[in-house]
């Protein structure tokens, strides 16, 4: 008779214990998460960031004059 491997099953019941965890903090996250698997993404990516924000710094102060 073949002795059970104890490691392997502890190993197997670590993994999906983890698993379990990841999948409970995924869901209490919520939608809109950034980094969560299965959202679709923006095409750009650069969404927060608009063409505005250059030309609000005074002339003065911009860096490179």
């Amino acid at each position: 008779m073949a002795k059970p491997n104890y490691q392997f099953a502890k190993r197997q019941r670590d993994l999906a214990k983890k698993e379990k965890k990841e999948q409970k903090r995924l869901k209490k996250a919520g939608p809109g998460e950034p980094g969560e698997p299965g959202l679709p993404s923006s095409a750009d990516g650069d969404t927060a960031v608009s063409d505005t924000s250059i030309e609000a710094i005074p002339e003065s102060k911009q860096p490179g004059q």
